[in-house]
């Protein structure tokens, strides 16, 4: 086997193994143990993490932190997720926001010179356009290894309005960014249930070993809430709305609400919600004016009522 050949799958290899001694790898390649120590060092010359345990049952390991064997993109494709890494720089918050710039980093400098260029010319002409926050989120490392992990978090929380901080015992589903904000659905122990949390509301956190964690494995962020309405008291609800209406509930609600468009591009919500989210549906169907007409619930629509006279009464 030539020797370029050896090296491509001995780094594929030892990034597969936790654990291996040179005597394995000389076996497997055919090879003698003094040609598995130099390819060795090579590797770690070109920056494969090993580090060596001696003693009896010694051998090589690879540090967390292992290194991908070399992967050929086409020159669309490596545009592609260099733009797909750069449309994340509007969020000044990332769960891997390191490795997310120093991956953008080797992308760009490894490139051809022509292919540098084009991204250049491209850069002002692709956007993803993301609200600019001055929330701060420096737990998000923490919440998605929690989710991934299975791990109880106890935060401190502060909830919406002039509420006091809370003491959390909460155990992640994950992490999702919308509108240039953070969340966190996850169990809360308190409350018995699922929960939406604010990334930006949590005041600290850490890892719990107080509570034994539950098997949340067949939850995640799809499923979440249908879980979490099992156990609420749900209220259907029916809001017909013009084709600007259905715009724009089509990008805010259509994921919790079935969304049935018409040819003309009206709609109707219909389905079920929590009494819960009554107060901000009430808002956001005022926002819409003209564009949506609450049919049901009663609550909704009083709710609404209530909220116009507070605000006919202010303009007053």
């Amino acid at each position: 086997m030539p020797k370029s050949k050896r090296l491509m799958e001995l780094m594929m290899t030892v990034n597969r193994k936790r654990k291996f001694t040179v005597r394995e790898l000389a076996e497997e390649f055919g090879v003698s143990s003094r040609t598995i120590l130099r390819d060795l060092q090579e590797l770690s010359e070109l920056g494969v993490p090993l580090y060596s345990e001696v003693g009896p049952h010694g051998g090589y390991r690879v540090l967390n932190e292992r290194v991908l064997p070399p992967i050929a993109f086409t020159e669309g494709e490596a545009v592609a997720i260099f733009f797909a890494s750069h449309a994340l720089r509007h969020y000044h918050y990332l769960p891997f926001e390191t490795e997310a710039a120093s991956a953008l980093g080797k992308f760009y400098h490894f490139m051809p010179g022509d292919v540098r260029d084009r991204i250049d010319e491209m850069k002002n002409r692709v956007d993803f356009v993301t609200p600019e926050r001055n929330s701060r989120f420096p737990y998000l490392p923490l919440l998605l290894d929690s989710a991934v992990r299975g791990q109880v978090i106890r935060m401190e929380y502060a909830p919406a309005g002039d509420g006091q901080p809370e003491c959390r015992d909460i155990q992640p589903v994950g992490i999702y960014a919308k509108n240039g904000l953070w969340y966190c659905p996850a169990y809360c122990y308190q409350r018995g249930d699922f929960r939406l949390f604010r990334c930006d509301r949590i005041l600290s956190a850490a890892p719990s070993s107080e509570i034994p964690p539950l098997d949340l494995s067949e939850v995640h962020l799809d499923n979440w809430e249908a879980r979490k309405r099992s156990k609420v008291h749900n209220t259907n609800i029916r809001v017909e709305l013009s084709p600007t209406g259905a715009e724009l509930c089509e990008a805010e609600l259509s994921r919790h609400i079935p969304l049935h468009l018409r040819e003309d591009g009206s709609g109707c919500l219909q389905g079920s919600i929590p009494l819960g989210e009554v107060p901000f549906l009430a808002s956001f169907f005022i926002g819409l004016g003209r564009e949506a007409t609450v049919l049901e619930p009663p609550e909704l629509i009083e709710e609404i009522k209530r909220k116009l006279a507070e605000l006919t009464a202010k303009y007053r």
